[in-house]
């Protein structure tokens, strides 16, 4: 694209003299190629303006910085080089959220069920989708990695520009309280907003529980300001969590609620719960029907009410939205069964906050007849404040806790733990910080009928301790440690 012609999408900037074709935006220096705009944007531990000479030298033809810098190429000078980056990544990329339904999620916990359950309800409904989330990015049949729930706007408007290309029709992603505080998501023009929930988390970022709802709250005011009855927007809101009357004013978008506590659009009433599901009766503008969803927990119950809203309000038919629902496949990590022929159960479950791990103690207490172990961790350079709380909470609804490391990262694991013990002198748990050691420990002290639930990290394949990534996988080690015993 023209330079000229991309810098049209910022008011107010100076357009050099030289004008030259960009083939590519890069905010890192290293993968910088010959014709590149290289965009500085300051880090948390690098700043990019040091790297702009390298850039350069890598085959930048032009810099856009907000400081003058001496170069041999045109220095364009912005007041914000992160919000100017998703504007020119929007532009350059020919705006491609346009040109799909999307369907962005928000909430603490169950982001990530909510946007397979919608996925996989679209594809039921024979539409070519695309996801983007904690697990992985989807395109159409294609499977790419991540590293971040939601990854900046440069790396977003590629990936939704491949969507476009690969004639996606429908995109469903996790949206982090980080994308939309950082501005990740800006230039992206939502078509439904999905709340799940908020309880606490990222506190050692957002510092309190006020400025993480209000991150959260951008989400929906990000819907727009008009009514337009070919392309409506619609809020699809928990009512029975008491932020929702929060978003729903935020908002311009037309508001969908669903529940089981309160009344609601779409709602759960005669919830019968059992271990491989749960069954109840749905009530929703095309009437009653009963449901049989193949998750268990009353938290499915709640990601299972939203995927049908937004599904419904998508316009998708409702018989097809309630077989899929029905056919539901669990997402890796999410109370995920794991089986080596023993005669106790094993889950494993990304529960990483004091909200997720209460539902997740609580959905095995409606099945378990016997004792229930719960191998925990908190991760390091993390909130300090919830530790303590997941300490109570697996000691409330747990008979066996077991404290263990999760990432410690910098942080002293001992540290960590001892964090945890001050939330519950007196209480009985054991303390096992090496994490393999605390599976292996559990597994090796089940009995027939017992329950063991490792929790925190899920889909993880990692663990990250100092500065070093190790290969571990919860599901894996749990799987060892049964063929072991």
């Amino acid at each position: 694209m023209n330079l000229h012609v991309l810098l049209q999408s910022l008011p107010f900037i100076q357009l050099p003299e030289e004008n030259m074709e960009i083939t590519g935006i890069s905010n890192n220096h290293q993968k910088v190629k010959n014709g590149h705009l290289f965009i500085c944007i300051k880090g948390f531990t690098f700043d990019g303006h040091e790297f702009a000479k390298d850039a350069v030298e890598n085959g930048a033809v032009a810099i856009l910085a907000e400081k003058p810098l001496s170069l041999n190429v045109p220095v364009l000078i912005v007041k914000d080089t992160k919000k100017a980056m998703a504007i020119l990544a929007d532009t350059f990329y020919d705006h491609p959220t346009q040109k799909l339904h999307l369907i962005g999620i928000t909430g603490t916990n169950g982001k990530t069920t909510t946007s397979h359950l919608i996925d996989a309800i679209f594809r039921d409904a024979e539409q070519l989708t695309g996801l983007i989330g904690t697990v992985h990015i989807k395109i159409g049949n294609k499977i790419l990695e991540t590293k971040n729930t939601t990854p900046d706007s440069l790396e977003l408007q590629k990936v939704f520009h491949e969507m476009v290309e690969e004639h996606v029709e429908t995109a469903t992603m996790e949206v982090s309280s980080h994308a939309l505080v950082q501005g990740r998501v800006n230039g992206c023009d939502y078509d439904v907003a999905v709340f799940t929930n908020l309880s606490q988390d990222h506190l050692d970022y957002h510092r309190t529980m006020e400025e993480y709802k209000r991150a959260k709250s951008l989400l929906f005011s990000k819907l727009g300001n008009t009514y337009l009855t070919e392309h409506p927007k619609y809020a699809v809101l928990n009512v029975d969590d008491q932020v929702t009357e929060l978003f729903a004013a935020e908002t311009s978008a037309h508001v969908v609620t669903y529940g089981i506590q309160k009344p609601a659009d779409f709602q759960a009433d005669f919830i019968s719960y059992h271990s491989d599901g749960v069954s109840f009766r749905l009530l929703s503008p095309e009437g009653e029907r009963d449901i049989r969803l193949p998750l268990a927990g009353e938290f499915n119950v709640y990601n299972a009410l939203a995927a049908i809203a937004t599904a419904y309000v998508s316009q998708i038919p409702f018989d097809i939205i309630i077989q899929s629902i029905e056919q539901a496949k669990g997402v890796p990590g999410r109370f995920e069964l794991v089986d080596g022929g023993q005669n106790f159960t094993v889950i494993v479950d990304y529960a990483h906050t004091p909200d997720g791990l209460e539902n997740v103690l609580k959905t095995i207490q409606q099945f378990a007849n016997k004792r229930v172990f719960c191998v925990v961790g908190c991760g390091g350079d993390r909130d300090r404040s919830k530790r303590p709380l997941m300490a109570q909470i697996a000691c409330k609804w747990a008979t066996d806790p077991i404290f263990t490391s999760d990432n410690p990262r910098n942080e002293d694991p001992q540290t960590i733990l001892e964090d945890m013990k001050k939330g519950v002198v007196g209480s009985q748990f054991q303390i096992v910080p090496d994490r393999k050691e605390a599976i292996k420990r559990a597994i090796d002290l089940a009995e027939e009928g017992d329950v063991v639930l490792v929790a925190g990290k899920g889909h993880e394949t990692y663990q990250i301790i100092g500065d070093k990534v190790h290969d571990f996988d919860d599901r894996l080690v749990s799987l060892n440690a049964i063929k072991g015993k």
